[in-house]
């Protein structure tokens, strides 16, 4: 999944509209601006589409967990040059406030039976003998989980 992909993904999940995003990335101190996120959500084969890097993806995130958690005291993290699934997935997991039994229950809603040993490797280091790369379905089917949960009632789903 690309960089762009993951974003899309994470807007649609959450809703977040172009003054959203752009409140997000201020508050990871990168001024975005509404063309900028625009040429992000285009298609690939569109010619004004413009590749997101890892570390807009990252600053993204930062402002994103800030949003939901409230910027820290001192000094901002600073965003990663290199992102991964496993990444991606930890600054979600921060910015939301979930304990692995609250990600386990968001997998359920997807009927995706993962263990706790098997979420708890993703989590890991990579140089940890248990480190196990996020692929991008276990992502797709938590930013899924997370959907049914903020909105039970859309397509037909029980609440």
């Amino acid at each position: 999944m690309t960089n762009n992909e993951i974003f899309h993904l994470i807007l649609s999940t959450f809703e977040l509209n172009g003054s959203a995003v752009i409140e997000i990335f201020s508050l990871a101190d990168f001024n975005a601006r509404e063309e900028q996120v625009t040429t992000w959500l285009k298609k690939e084969d569109d010619e004004a589409f413009i590749k997101l890097n890892d570390n807009e993806l990252a600053l993204f995130l930062n402002g994103f967990i800030n949003l939901k958690r409230g910027k820290r005291a001192g000094e901002q993290p600073k965003p990663e040059n290199h992102l991964n699934n496993n990444m991606v997935f930890q600054k979600l997991r921060i910015a939301l406030n979930l304990k692995t039994e609250n990600i386990l229950d968001i997998f359920q809603l997807v009927d995706c039976h993962l263990s706790k040993n098997e979420l708890s490797a993703v989590f890991r280091k990579p140089g940890n003998k248990h480190y196990r790369l996020c692929s991008d379905k276990i992502l797709q089917e938590f930013l899924q989980g997370i959907q049914i949960q903020l909105r039970p009632n859309e397509n037909g789903l029980k609440s």
